[in-house]
């Protein structure tokens, strides 16, 4: 009998490794994690509002289009500004602003959407590592210069505050760490700047 529960475990690892992390984070907020914690202070008044992108299959041919299938990720444009408060101040994701949502491997997608509860972090962490900065809600000022590192603590510390699922929230703040230079440098080859602020 133990042979068979080792032999499925290992034949659907996927859900086995997934049913891992469960455990391991219920027992992490079952020890004392406090999920009701202000770290950032993170508040809006209404959900933003998204618009999705096509994925660009036409045109690409055959395997082309098979490959943006498998392998490609939908992005989303912010249809309306959207306003939210960070460590006591109000900024703002302007409206035509395009992201991907959090940045999952698409092999996770089936346990954890890039919408889903990673959303709103990845959304300002998006629009941070794009410009490496934040917008203040008057849209003529910005937070000033940060790092790649800070962008990701608010990523992490967003999410926290929002689902409360620590162990999930630090594990992806740990893969930005680790490959996050990737968009990061990506972005600041471009030299991206925000539309009408100097």
């Amino acid at each position: 009998m133990m042979e068979f529960i080792i032999d499925q475990l290992v034949t659907w690892w996927q859900f086995t490794v997934v049913g891992i992390l469960i455990i391991i984070g219920f027992i992490v907020n079952m020890f004392g994690v406090d999920c009701d914690d202000v770290i950032i202070g993170f508040e809006y008044k209404e959900m933003p509002k998204l618009k999705p992108i096509a994925i660009p299959t036409a045109g690409k041919g055959f395997w082309g289009a098979i490959w943006m299938w498998l392998m490609g990720t939908r992005n989303w444009e912010v249809a309306e500004d959207w306003e939210f408060r960070i460590e006591g101040d109000w900024y703002v994701i302007p409206a035509g602003f395009t992201f991907d949502g959090a940045s999952i491997p698409k092999f996770l997608h089936t346990w954890l959407s890039p919408t889903g509860v990673l959303l709103m972090g990845g959304l300002v962490h998006d629009f941070a590592y794009k410009y490496e900065t934040l917008l203040k809600k008057n849209k003529k000022k910005t937070i000033g210069t940060i790092t790649q590192k800070k962008a990701d603590e608010i990523f992490r510390d967003i999410n926290i505050e929002q689902n409360g699922f620590h162990l999930l929230n630090k594990l992806a703040y740990w893969a930005l760490r680790i490959g996050g230079f990737v968009a990061w440098n990506g972005h600041r080859k471009v030299n991206a700047k925000i539309p009408g602020v100097k």
